[in-house]
């Protein structure tokens, strides 16, 4: 094995760092679904490596990780990172429109008339008589201390005109 300058001047701290770095990618891959793992530019080798941990404990898999970041070393990992990200983001693009709804529907209940008639303007097929009752019936949940049933009704059909949109 030819080593260059860079890794001639690298220190023995450097090196771990770098080495927990793909421990770590190998945990993440660890808990990735198979289709999910089928979608990374993985080699066979890091393939059922990654696969075959998945069936192990303990020990066992504390062991399998150390094999995996060691068979990374031959992959590019920040091709690797890239692909993760990119399977992350509809994660984060649905987490964010959950934020909204949850939004929205804090607002509603708190009275902001405005918001509605945005939405209304927002939304085509919104029933109006519907959502108000849902507003109204959650108002007065929440000021009688009850659970938050149509409020968790205002989120449901909040989410669903949002998923039509």
């Amino acid at each position: 094995m030819i080593e260059t300058e860079t890794e001639e001047r690298k220190s023995k701290s450097q090196i771990k760092r770098e080495m927990q770095a793909l421990r770590d990618l190998g945990k993440d891959l660890i808990e990735l679904s198979e289709g999910n793992l089928r979608k990374l530019s993985l080699s066979d080798r890091v393939y059922g490596a990654v696969i075959a941990a998945k069936g192990f404990k303990r020990e066992a898999l504390r062991r399998q990780i150390q094999h995996i970041g060691v068979l990374l070393r031959d992959e590019d990992d920040a091709v690797l990172h890239q692909e993760l990200e990119a399977l992350a983001k509809p994660h984060r693009a649905e987490v964010q429109a959950l934020h909204q709804v949850e939004r929205w529907r804090n607002q509603l209940i708190a009275g902001n008339d405005p918001l509605l008639e945005e939405l209304v303007g927002r939304f085509l097929n919104i029933d109006r008589q519907h959502i108000r009752q849902l507003i109204r019936n959650a108002r007065k949940e929440k000021e009688g201390n009850k659970p938050p049933k149509s409020a968790r009704l205002l989120f449901r059909y909040l989410s669903d005109l949002q998923a039509e949109d």
